[in-house]
């Protein structure tokens, strides 16, 4: 009897997607995931065809010459799937694309027919939340293939491949090799690039002022209320503050010098001084004003990375891959999305979770209506929220770790934006003391009159700090006089939010693309974090300024801007062949030709006003200072963790000096009498056992900067690793070592990191066995030795997909299949989608398992064989021997 045909395949990207998907279509659809994208220009020389391999274009995998028309293959790694996908078409009557409704998304459809070119009718099936109405919805109101988004997505994929196999080349021949450059990742490694410049170029300013704590009575019985106050100004003249200072240059700005009087110390000691303890100041003005604080839009891709770093300590990349779980497992919206707009019915839901969990106070007559900014949003679905209109909280979902927390968020930002808002008052009091001259005070407090929003999604700016009453003409006395120095400080250097807030001001790449740039950049080498400092390297610096002089318009982020304007124009209708023929005559090929012309020792020096006279090169194994002495030149290489700012003239003249005498050693070992040297190398600074060809070396620990090091520190480094003593429990020994991640404790094949560094050098046998304990404690993942790395997704029947560590090197499980990860994928750059192909393909490479019936009666017919052999053989010998006799 012949099986009953399949209506429909239904095509996403993911598996996660699909399984999801497949929950809300009867048995006549089939869900298939395509594994992201089927088809892209070649990677590598072994991808491109033979029949195109001599063409001069082959090499980038656009043919220039015939307007720039792109080369597509589908990947090794993608063809079983094609395959796979090509049976399944065969035996349906519709097929369904079901991408994301995105540049990206339209485009892997757009392959998706490319390669399968299938004969049934096609059918795009679009949604931006994945429940069971709006999948309904969305089987009820398909659409054709956009080719405007197709066309938009080619050319930028064309663009940036212009720029990165043309541009590239050129940094390896005049600054290192293995650099690369981007249209929009060299832009945002400018923005980077000034803010350190201005770093380096700024002189802190220094400013005094005095604060004065005081305190009033509100009758005998109750205790004072206590508040302070800051001195404003001097006879009627304001004092100088960091208002009156240039950003840039941290100095006071001329034009402030005849305004107002700059304080010193001597000037702040002397107020202090003069105004002496006991003294009343009068209230002189008291304003009280109310204020409104309005809730902020609900997310979107931008503001969900800002508020996740800020809030959740996460990076733009850990954001989007949760968000992604999220969305394909149908709890929130589409999480790639510049629009504030939230549908009528999400209104609705949310209005009517207000009321129901926080009461009528918090509901506004009216719903709060947000729109985009943007004035070309082409990835204008709606807000980031929860999925459907009931507003489930993460715990009723039944949400955990990293997912809840995420989910949390977005919940409350939803939820707040159709609160009310919060009302504050405000005020502002004027104290003033008799002396002469007469010196003025202010204080501020603030009072939350109604909380509003803020109950579910607290705000820095409605924090309580209450006065006690004041009215005019009351007299407080001073409790404390305190002078107060302050230093103007540089700006500050750019977090993952706020680089990813300055990208969307400048209109540079879309908020789809933040978390790919801000990955590129750092493993480009451009880019390190230290904490949520985004610090540009010394080569950051050097290829930005070849970038800058070759090809001004690739690193400017106004023109990036304007290109991804030319791309929404492509969308509707826009001629991307002129766009492309512009940018490869104008901006490509006159830069290559003037930057050839670079002199590649200019291009590689950095300069700064903090160490002028000198300057710092970077060559093929990093920055190093160049400096001369008696015309004999001397190179120093510089740490790699160093930061340009950080170089000052007596930093370079101490290391100079250290190159020149030979680093003089701190001291002498006790016990060997080796002399032990504090030195700085390119991996940073460390301490060294003597001058044998391998000496002892042992780097310091995080916090503890050179000229801090004892000899006893010393001492104690070169010594690691050292026994704390037996454990109470085993016996065994437990050892104290400092490695390439920190400090630890080991036992028995186990390790714990230490907390902070600082307590290497005090460690005792009982906290280290309590860090022990906590570690085992913790390790609720681990099997054995073998520690989960991370989750990388599931497979839609065997389950979660994990990255072990095993004992020779980290490999994939799922379900009982462990599965080795080829050489050619970096282990840390391994993708969900990856990791589901290599399980995909292990699993058809796993031998069925054999029936146990069937493998028992062959051992045994093999045993009973055998048995019977030795038998024979041992009577024959037997035989023989007596014979013999």
């Amino acid at each position: 009897m012949n099986q009953p045909r399949i209506k429909a395949l239904v095509i996403v990207e993911s598996p996660t997607k699909a399984k999801t998907i497949s929950r809300f279509l009867g048995p006549d659809y089939r869900v298939e995931a395509s594994m992201g994208h089927v088809r892209d220009l070649p990677s590598s020389a072994a991808e491109i065809p033979s029949r195109f391999r001599k063409e001069s274009w082959a090499r980038i995998g656009v043919n220039i010459e015939e307007g720039f028309q792109p080369l597509y293959v589908v990947p090794t790694d993608k063809k079983q799937r094609i395959k796979e996908l090509k049976s399944i078409l065969n035996d349906v009557e519709e097929l369904y694309i079901a991408t994301d409704e995105d540049r990206e998304g339209e485009s892997i459809g757009w392959h998706l027919l490319e390669v399968l070119k299938p004969k049934v009718p096609t059918k795009r099936m679009v949604f931006h939340e994945i429940t069971e109405d709006a999948i309904q919805h969305a089987l009820d109101h398909t659409r054709e293939l956009d080719m405007g988004l197709v066309q938009a997505q080619e050319t930028r994929r064309v663009l940036d491949r212009l720029v990165g196999y043309l541009v590239s080349p050129l940094l390896w021949k005049k600054v290192a090799s293995k650099l690369s450059a981007g249209r929009v990742q060299s832009a945002a490694v400018k923005l980077l690039v000034n803010r350190e410049r201005d770093r380096m170029s700024f002189f802190s300013g220094e400013w005094w002022d005095l604060n004065v704590a005081l305190s009033k009575s509100l009758d005998q019985t109750a205790s004072p209320l206590s508040f302070s106050a800051q001195l404003t100004e001097v006879s009627g003249r304001p004092i100088a503050n960091s208002t009156h200072f240039d950003s840039k240059t941290g100095q006071i700005s001329p034009s402030y010098l005849e305004k107002v009087v700059l304080v010193d110390q001597a000037k702040a000691l002397q107020l202090s001084d003069l105004l002496g303890l006991g003294v009343e100041l009068n209230v002189t003005q008291v304003e009280r004003r109310r204020g409104t604080k309005r809730p902020l839009p609900p997310f979107i891709t931008s503001t969900l990375q800002q508020e996740a770093n800020r809030r959740l300590g996460w990076s733009t990349s850990s954001t989007m891959r949760v968000a992604q779980r999220l969305y394909e497992n149908g709890f929130i919206t589409y999480m790639r999305t510049d629009a504030p707009a939230l549908a009528e019915e999400a209104v609705q839901g949310i209005r009517g979770a207000i009321v129901q969990q926080f009461g009528k106070e918090y509901l506004p007559a009216k719903p709060q209506v947000y729109r985009t900014k943007s004035k070309g949003a082409q990835e204008a679905h709606e807000a980031i929220r929860p999925s459907g209109s009931s507003m489930r909280t993460a715990e009723q979902l039944g949400l955990g770790g990293q997912e809840a927390k995420l989910y949390t968020l977005i919940w409350r930002r939803t939820m707040a934006c159709q609160m009310t808002p919060a009302e504050l008052s405000y005020t502002t009091v004027k104290l003033t003391s008799s002396t002469d001259p007469q010196l003025t005070f202010r204080t501020s407090g603030r009072e939350v009159l109604h909380a509003g929003f803020t109950i579910v999604y607290e705000m820095k700016e409605s924090e309580e700090s209450i006065l006690p009453p004041l009215n005019e003409g009351d007299r407080i006395s001073v409790n404390e006089i305190v002078p107060q120095r302050h230093l103007t400080k540089p700006p500050a250097r750019f977090t993952e939010a706020a680089l990813v807030k300055m990208l969307e001001q400048e209109g540079v790449g879309r908020p789809s693309t933040y978390a790919s740039i801000i990955d590129t950049i750092q493993k480009r080498g451009y880019v390190r974090q230290n904490g949520k400092q985004l610090i540009p390297t010394f080569t950051a610096l050097a290829v930005t300024q070849l970038l800058e002089r070759a090809f001004a318009d690739i690193v400017d982020p106004e023109f990036t801007a304007s290109m991804e304007r030319w791309l929404d124009e492509i969308t509707i209708g826009g001629d991307q062949h002129s766009l492309l023929q512009s940018f490869h005559d104008q901006q490509l090929i006159g830069g290559l030709s003037a930057g050839g012309e670079l002199d590649p020792r200019e291009i590689c020096a950095v300069r700064g006003d903090h160490f002028d006279g000198y300057e710092i090169r970077v060559g093929r194994f990093g920055p190093f200072i160049e400096y001369f002495d008696d015309d004999k030149r001397g190179t120093i290489s510089l740490p790699l963790d160093l930061c340009p700012d950080e170089v000052t003239t007596s930093y370079i003249e101490k290391r100079v000096a250290q190159a020149e005498s030979g680093a003089l050693p701190l001291g002498h070992h006790p016990t060997s009498g080796e002399a032990i040297f504090l030195r700085e190398g390119r991996y940073g600074p460390y301490v060294q056992l003597g001058e044998a060809d391998k000496p002892k070396r042992s780097s310091l620990p995080r916090g503890l900067s050179i000229g801090e090091v004892t000899l006893e520190q010393a001492i104690f480094l070169v010594d690691l690793p050292k026994s704390l003593g037996s454990h109470p429990e085993t016996g065994e020994g437990i050892l104290l070592n400092l490695g390439r991640y920190g400090a630890y404790v080991q036992h028995q094949g186990s390790s714990a990191s230490l907390q902070s560094e600082h307590n290497l050098f005090d460690l005792t046998l009982d906290q280290a066995v309590q860090l022990l304990s906590e570690r085992s404690a913790t390790a609720g993942r681990k099997r054995g030795t073998q520690e989960v790395l991370k989750v990388l997704g599931e497979h839609p029947d065997e389950g979660e997909i994990r990255l072990i560590s095993g004992r020779y090197g980290p490999y994939l499980k799922c379900g009982s299949t462990n599965i080795s990860i080829p050489k050619s994928i970096p282990v840390d750059e391994i993708t969900a989608p990856q990791a589901l192909e290599l399980v995909i393909a292990g699993l058809k490479k796993k031998p069925a398992k054999k029936k146990k019936t069937t493998a028992k009666k062959k051992t045994t017919a093999k045993k009973k064989t055998t048995a019977k052999k030795k038998t024979t053989a041992k009577k024959k010998t037997t035989a023989k021997k007596k014979t013999t006799a």
